[in-house]
């Protein structure tokens, strides 16, 4: 560490850095072994620097991005953070990250690999000090394949007839578009050109595509397969072999025996062998640091020597550092050594800023085709006009004047209309007798007024912006313009406003119903006063709105996975066929519709309770005197009495409903093709899946708002 510290001083790239006083922030979405080797990097950072701090903060890999892009410009970022190579150029054109060094890199060439180092130059400047090297492998279970590491895809598909019905060949992520580029490399296609185009089109892709669905058909993979199902078939045994990335390994541990090897050859795609993406992994300095000469020493500390190999070791990553590979234990290491060379062969991850808008198109592609929901070549043709979409230009910049004069105008009217009421001659006496009163609610004002009314000023400031990749200028109400008119297309495509409006609403109304339907009912029961073991019901009837949101979505998608979950387990035992959930809105609605009547039916259940409860027993005694049925006692004295009650209850059910992002993300995932996405989901995407257009996803937010202000609003009932 003291020689690398040492020649980027003389190389004049790293100043001399006082350990004393240094404050230091590290970001970073690792998990498992590899946040385990992080913490043992850091731990001897600090020992080495007894006065420097160092914070570190581990962040949601699928959110990673998105708070870096937002935290980093405000001052509340970190000052160095891991990242992928492909964003570099994404980071930079936003000035989110400084250079480590410009101009002469011959200081840092005989420290890192080539390839990694070259990752990370940009126009001559380097903007991160290379840490590891990823890139998906063939993981293989000697047991189920005699032994033997298959060369080609063909001789993996031959396994099938050798394996127990319920084992698989191969598993992995059919439905990602990550793994599914070595496919689309071995048939001469690809995701995006080295231009920024979108690329997965064509008689490569169809190939491809095509030879996937002849492998679902013959069952040699599973169908939806998801990251945990990979790692739980290949530990259990249930899968011969398995394509996925280094961190894998860390998932398996001890527990299974298995050798790795690079991705086999295609002998249909003419023996070309299938090369996946490549990325690499770098400490970046934050173009915001607080001490910038001791983030850049904290940088070259993660990436030294001695780091290198503890990340190696502890966290099976295939480090940069050259010098690392001089210990034998690593260079012998079948597990580490086969995924250098896997990565030397992989194909480097495009770094081109629209790589980012690739992934949703290309997935949506490839699950319509999988599925047989559309043909093949369609299905691609649409996901290339959705990236053309979304990667459409940006509505042209306006004029704010108007706009400021507005607003200028409105500021002057309230200041009349104020400076009119001061005059009033009862307005000091009445401002003064209600001085009391104001200083209780003072503060509950100041705190409302910044935790809900500037987020929704500004929100509604924001979608009069046009937001992409860092630009931002005024467009006034073009973001508007676009979603109400579904950008130019029908109005009822598929994505556009009006249908996601459309979903959202029935959405909200059946999940409405059921969950009065069945808390009104389950709280007429136990209300019953001979109903013994009442508490004991409450309380399990309870637990699931005490079980957080994500938690019971996560299990419920579990339990409507088409081969492995435990709903067609039940509908198979009874005589039925298996049905694929997330195939048809009318099923992936259901699923999501199931989830969230289990999640919300507790809380109309404990709200009619209570409101049963005051209803005085002296009107049913006397309706039963008077002869009225169980059915006239209810809709006579019941549903009135309890309307005062559950009239707020459903407005507020109304509204958490309405914007139930949980379970509509978590669930269907918006499935089949966004049929299912309602509009908080939507303005998600347009926000973190599709080039961060935040003034868009912003018009979305406002529009939502209008919406639920208009529909909860209440009549003056004397004014009715």
């Amino acid at each position: 560490m003291r020689a690398l510290t040492a020649l980027l001083a003389l190389a004049g790239v790293l100043a001399p850095v006082t350990a004393m006083g240094q404050s230091l922030v590290l970001w970073h979405a690792y998990r498992d072994d590899e946040r385990a080797a992080l913490e043992q990097v850091v731990d001897a950072y600090r020992r080495a620097h007894p006065g420097a701090t160092v914070e570190m903060l581990a962040v949601p890999f699928d959110a990673y991005a998105s708070k870096l892009e937002s935290a980093i410009p405000h001052g509340h970022g970190p000052d160095v953070f891991i990242d992928a190579h492909e964003r570099v150029a994404s980071f930079q054109s936003r000035r989110l990250i400084a250079p480590i060094a410009t101009g002469d890199l011959g200081p840092f060439t005989a420290q890192y690999d080539g390839a990694s180092l070259r990752a990370f130059t940009l126009d001559g400047a380097l903007y991160a000090l290379p840490m590891s090297i990823k890139c998906a492998a063939l993981y293989v279970n000697p047991a189920l394949t005699h032994g033997v590491v298959p060369a080609t895809l063909e001789a993996i598909e031959a396994l099938r007839g050798e394996l127990p019905s319920d084992a698989y060949p191969l598993v992995y992520e059919a439905q990602n578009a990550y793994f599914h580029a070595p496919f689309a490399h071995a048939y001469g296609s690809g995701l995006l050109d080295d231009r920024g185009r979108y690329a997965f089109v064509g008689d490569g892709a169809e190939r491809s595509v095509m030879h996937v669905r002849r492998l679902l058909r013959a069952r040699v993979i599973p169908e939806e397969a998801s990251g945990s199902l990979v790692s739980q078939l290949f530990l259990s045994g249930h899968a011969a072999t398995a394509i996925s990335g280094p961190w894998l390994a860390a998932e398996l541990g001890d527990r299974v025996r298995y050798v790795v090897a690079p991705l086999p050859v295609i002998t249909a795609a003419g023996g070309r062998p299938m090369e996946p993406y490549a990325t690499v992994e770098g400490a970046m300095l934050s173009a915001y640091a607080h001490d910038t000469a001791a983030a850049r020493e904290l940088a070259s500390f993660l990436t030294s020597t001695e780091s290198a190999r503890t990340r190696a070791r502890v966290g099976h990553q295939v480090v940069s550092t050259e010098a690392a590979w001089s210990d034998p234990a690593l260079a012998s290491d079948p597990l580490l050594s086969t995924f250098r060379a896997a990565a030397r062969t992989a194909r480097p991850m495009p770094t081109h800023p629209r790589m980012r808008a690739t992934w949703e198109p290309a997935r949506q592609s490839l699950v319509k085709s999988l599925r047989g929901d559309r043909p093949v070549r369609d299905a691609l043709a649409e996901g290339a006009r959705r990236f053309a979409d979304v990667t459409r230009p940006l509505p042209p910049r306006r004029d704010g004047t108007l706009a400021l004069l507005a607003l200028g105008v409105v500021a002057l009217g309230l200041a009349f209309a104020g400076v009119r009421e001061a005059r009033e001659p009862d307005f000091r006496r009445d401002l003064k007798r209600s001085m009391p009163a104001y200083a209780w609610v003072t503060h509950a004002a100041i705190i409302l007024a910044l935790l809900v009314v500037a987020p929704l000023v500004i929100g509604a400031a924001t979608s009069l912006y046009a937001t992409q990749e860092g630009r931002a200028y005024y467009v006034g109400l073009a973001n508007y313009v676009d979603i109400l008119t579904a950008r130019g297309g029908p109005l009822f495509a598929t994505g556009s406003f009006y249908r996601v409006l459309a979903v959202t609403v029935l959405w909200t109304a059946v999940n409405l119903a059921l969950h009065v339907g069945i808390g009104l009912a389950l709280a007429l029961v136990l209300s019953r006063p001979l109903l013994k073991m009442r508490a004991l019901y409450r309380v399990l009837l309870i637990l699931p709105w005490a079980v957080p949101s994500y938690v019971t979505a996560l299990a419920w998608r579990g339990m409507f996975h088409r081969q492995f979950g435990a709903v067609n387990a039940l509908i198979t035992w009874a005589g039925g066929e298996a049905v694929s959930w997330f195939a048809r809105f009318s099923t992936a609605f259901a699923a999501n519709v199931a989830t969230n009547a289990w999640l919300g039916f507790p809380f109309m259940m404990v709200v009619s309770i209570g409101a049963l409860a005051g209803i005085p027993k002296d009107l049913y005694e006397a309706a039963s005197v008077d002869g009225a049925t169980a059915w006239q006692q209810f809709t006579k004295i019941t549903v009135p009495m309890l309307r005062p009650s559950l009239g707020p209850s459903i407005a507020m059910g109304a509204v958490w409903t309405f914007n139930q992002f949980n379970v509509v993300f978590l669930v269907s995932g918006g499935e089949p093709d966004g049929e299912t996405d309602i509009l908080v989901s939507e303005a998600y995407r347009w926000a973190f899946t599709r080039q961060a257009q935040y003034g868009y996803a912003a018009a979305y937010a406002v529009l939502i708002f209008a919406i639920l202000a208009l529909a909860t609003r209440r009549r003056n009932p004397e004014a009715a």
